[in-house]
């Protein structure tokens, strides 16, 4: 971040023990000193009218219609679009209106106090600490949190939806190959991301391939895959595979779901 834009002021918070999202807000409080803020999963991309939000005079959170909404937080919302109720994961489901993973917050001295008595509580769901529940208790303390509906929601939370949202972001804004790029004897199926730095020899790449920066691919075919920045592949086919970042990878055919910093030989 810090590299490519250097004109934001920056903070890092690093959650050592995973307690979930909450507890992962609740860390910033002395960043955020109980100013406006806007939280942003990271797993998450949506289409909205940015201008629209930031101007509007209420605490909102995005939502989107889902079919099965017991895999995400759920908002109930009345006739006038405010949000009466939201849940985490709920088995029985009250709403379909399912949380996008963008919240526009006014009252964070509201959403810190909530998450601290969550938290010295030990009110957990499913586990974790949420946002959710912090949300709901803001709604119950009198905080209104007007909805805002996503146009477009690419979820990459999972293995399949990252790929296929990956494959719909390509089609749908192109893909990029740097232009100090020289691949020997590489053939480029449109539409693909390649990095900078990467070194790509005697392969076949895409269609729906995203490939990050200073990675080294030879003898290989790759296809409706994500790869990250300073991994190694060779002599292998990959097709809807999702590759980390710092990994080796060679030999067979595969269909992989490898994390950062992984060497594996399937010779």
């Amino acid at each position: 971040v810090r590299l490519k834009y250097p004109e934001l002021t920056a903070h890092f918070v690093h959650q050592t023990d995973r307690q979930g999202i909450g507890h992962a807000i609740r860390m910033t409080k002395n960043i955020v000193n109980n100013e406006e803020a806007f939280v942003v999963l990271g797993d998450t991309i949506c289409e909205f009218d940015v201008k629209e939000v930031m101007l509007s005079p209420h605490s909102m959170l995005g939502v989107r219609k889902v079919d099965d909404p017991r895999d995400f937080g759920v908002a109930e919302i009345d006739e006038d679009g405010f949000i009466t109720h939201v849940v985490e994961k709920p088995q029985i489901p009250k709403s379909n209106m399912a949380l996008v993973g963008l919240y526009k917050i006014k009252e964070t001295d509201q959403m810190f106090q909530c998450l601290e008595t969550n938290i010295r509580q030990g009110l957990r769901s499913h586990g974790e600490y949420s946002l959710t529940d912090a949300l709901d208790c803001m709604i119950k303390m009198g905080a209104k949190f007007q909805s805002f509906k996503v146009e477009n929601w690419f979820d990459c939370g999972k293995k399949e939806t990252l790929l296929e949202s990956n494959a719909t972001l390509l089609k749908k804004f192109g893909g990029n190959v740097d232009d100090r790029h020289a691949f020997e004897n590489t053939v480029i199926i449109p539409p693909v991301y390649i990095g900078a730095g990467c070194d790509i020899k005697n392969s076949i790449i895409g269609p729906n391939v995203t490939i990050g920066e200073n990675t080294t691919v030879n003898y290989s075919i790759i296809k409706q895959s994500v790869i990250g920045s300073y991994s190694n592949l060779f002599d292998i086919v990959l097709d809807f595979s999702l590759i980390g970042s710092d990994t080796g990878i060679r030999g067979e055919t595969r269909t992989l779901n490898i994390g950062d910093n992984t060497d594996i030989d399937l010779g």
